[in-house]
């Protein structure tokens, strides 16, 4: 009865047996996912990339044979945009209801998008698009988004108002020290966060109603917070230069 007793026991496991085995097949799994989501991660990464520079193209088309860019998209639903599905506001150009909002992918034509007509980064969020108000006068309205106005302005007397630098710092951040200080159009995706909530300054920068935006590589703890946000934007002498092309300038 004795060994049959002591068989039995050296059957089992201990409780501290159990928990060793757990941690082991937990480090086991840890290795093994860990690879598929930092397939993942590149895969949206190079998505967004990609619907990026889609969009830069597609705004140029447009300028192109509409003689203005679109103003941005938002979700401050109207009378006449409900909840604006993707559309610019106002869609007939010229004063935008706001100079930051959302990539007007219904006007532009650019898919995926969601059910408001949004296009999606490679995290399921939408985009978001700027572009420069400045008005040296023409039809008195913002000259990048209003019909003709460009045109009747010159380029000479166009000046693109928006600025892209690699800090926030306000030292880092001038007319002199940036990574482009003359920007007609910003687009750019919040990143794998997708949060609207900043994650530090730099990201911060690039959610408030201004003319700045940040762009630099992907940081987790930088000295002005987390960064992942992922910035194209578009040179006034490349749409320039697209325009006469299309003979929207001269």
């Amino acid at each position: 009865m004795k060994m049959r007793l002591n068989f039995k026991c050296s059957l089992g496991f201990s409780l501290v047996e159990m928990a060793v085995v757990l941690i082991i097949l937990g480090f086991v799994l840890g290795a093994l996912l860990m690879p598929v989501q930092v397939q993942r991660q590149q895969q949206a990464q190079l998505q967004t990339e990609s619907l990026l520079d889609i969009s830069k193209k597609s705004l140029i088309g447009y300028a192109q044979s509409q003689g203005r860019l679109p103003c941005p998209a938002s979700r401050n639903g109207t009378a006449v945009f409900p909840d604006d599905q993707g559309v610019a506001n106002p869609s007939a150009g010229g004063a935008c209801a706001q100079q930051v909002g959302f990539l007007p992918a219904a006007t532009l034509g650019i898919q995926p998008a969601d059910t408001n007509g949004f296009a999606l980064d490679g995290w399921g969020n939408p985009l978001r698009y700027a572009v420069t108000q400045f008005s040296a006068g023409g039809a008195a309205t913002s000259d990048f988004t209003t019909t003709g106005d460009m045109a009747a302005v010159g380029i000479a007397a166009l000046k693109p108002d928006l600025r892209v630098c690699a800090s926030s710092a306000a030292a880092s951040c001038t007319d002199d020290i940036n990574v482009a200080s003359n920007v007609v159009a910003v687009i750019y995706s919040l990143g794998s966060t997708g949060s609207a909530a900043s994650g530090g300054a730099d990201e911060n920068e690039n959610l408030d109603i201004d003319t700045i935006f940040i762009s630099h590589e992907p940081r987790a703890n930088g000295e002005n917070g987390e960064f992942d946000h992922i910035i194209t934007w578009i040179s006034p002498f490349v749409l320039y230069n697209a325009m006469i092309e299309a003979g929207q300038l001269h």
